[in-house]
């Protein structure tokens, strides 16, 4: 069983979508292809934090023993007084620092984002400035154990919520977001766990703030079903990566994926095998086609077989060098809670395990069982009954 390293989001999404590509990215360490709309998230993200990091104000963390620490409220408000905004000169000074050029599909590509860059920020800034947040931390990598397993995430955000409390905020640049989205975002769910497990105050709701619309869609702190379901997810891509279990799942994923020429799934064999192994998948089609012919032939002689004996009134046919035998098989399926009621109501529930169907049924033979009891194990059950050929030679079994 492997070691299974701390997880995130987005390394589980990756793992139960496609746990071959989670071992291409954390195990074999390939690298993923340069995207402009990573680098231009990475950059907006950057110039977010400078701009915000004179408001914050840390609030009170947990303890490795669970105990609050001592916040700056504790020293009467000497330690809280929040810094300035940038200007907007400085703001622009910022994003041009901060620019990434990787991926982008061309110059004009790049240009188009930059200028979006541009725009978003500073409408941004004019909005902050109207009503400036109240964060407690920002671009905060947070670490925990839950439930045994090790987990991380870099939260963009975190505020004092108005009522008490910390609200979680997530940055997008997308192009849209809806209401549904900030209600399912397994991602927000994981932040409010980190977060209530390092934190000394409650998560009290979780935002997606759609940067270009300027809109924070929020909903309140997740319901225990929800942390549970995420859980599940979670201890499924650790149970799988601990057993080194990782099958290529193929989907409408693999047309974004940069390791197909490492993947079984599309990797191509080499030039000197191509001719030996084109003719081997033909043969096997034809042998395969040849399989399915001879397969519903087989079936529809069976089945005239069976009109014969049954018009006939006979299990045995001969032909010229075989002899066909017909024979029977039953299978019975109970309802397990009405057998074991009447098995204990009887004395009987150490005769049979109501589970299992083979010995229910030898119940329904057992001569010792009163008649009565037999007939209503039988009507707590359904029979399907099956017939079947068997060859054996003319001159007797064989």
């Amino acid at each position: 069983m492997a070691a299974v390293a701390a997880l995130s989001y987005s390394s589980v999404r990756t793992y139960l979508e496609c746990p071959l590509r989670w071992k291409f990215l954390y195990v074999d360490r390939l690298p993923e292809a340069p995207r402009g709309y990573f680098s231009f998230g990475r950059t907006v993200h950057s110039v977010l934090e400078d701009l915000l990091r004179p408001l914050v104000v840390p609030t009170a963390r947990l303890t490795p023993a669970g105990d609050a620490q001592r916040t700056l409220d504790d020293f009467g408000g000497r330690f809280s007084a929040r810094g300035r905004l940038m200007s907007r000169e400085e703001l622009l000074a910022a994003y041009a620092a901060h620019w990434v050029s990787d991926g982008y599909v061309s110059a004009e590509e790049e240009s188009r984002y930059r200028l979006l860059g541009e725009t978003l920020l500073t409408a941004y800034l004019d909005d902050v400035a109207r009503a400036p947040p109240t964060p407690v931390a920002l671009e905060e990598h947070l670490e925990a154990k839950w439930e045994g397993m090790a987990v991380h995430g870099y939260i963009d955000r975190i505020d004092r919520a108005p009522d008490g409390g910390l609200e979680i905020l997530d940055y997008k640049t997308s192009r849209a977001l809806s209401d549904e989205d900030v209600r399912t975002s397994d991602q927000l769910t994981l932040y409010q766990v980190l977060v209530e497990k390092n934190y000394a105050e409650p998560v009290r709701s979780l935002t997606l703030y759609h940067l270009r619309s300027l809109r924070p869609l929020t909903a309140p702190r997740r319901a225990e079903e929800a942390v549970d379901g995420l859980r599940e997810r979670f201890g499924r891509a650790s149970d799988g990566i601990r057993a080194d279990s990782f099958e290529p799942t193929p989907g409408r994923a693999c047309s974004r994926c940069e390791f197909k020429s490492h993947c079984p799934e599309f990797k191509a064999p080499p030039d000197g095998e191509r001719a030996g192994l084109l003719a081997l998948v033909d043969r096997f089609a034809s042998l395969r086609a040849e399989e399915d012919r001879l397969d519903g032939e087989l079936r529809r002689a069976a089945e005239e077989l069976h009109r014969a004996a049954e018009r006939l009134g006979v299990h045995r046919l001969s032909g010229s060098a075989r002899v066909a035998i017909r024979r029977r098989e039953e299978e019975w399926r109970f309802r397990a809670a009405a057998v074991r009621e009447l098995l204990s109501a009887n004395g009987l529930a150490d005769r049979a395990d109501p589970d299992d169907p083979e010995a229910v049924a030898r119940l329904l033979k057992d001569p010792s069982l009163p008649a009565t009891l037999r007939r209503r194990l039988a009507e707590a059950g359904g029979r399907r009954v099956r017939w079947f050929w068997v060859l054996e030679d003319a001159d007797g079994p064989g």
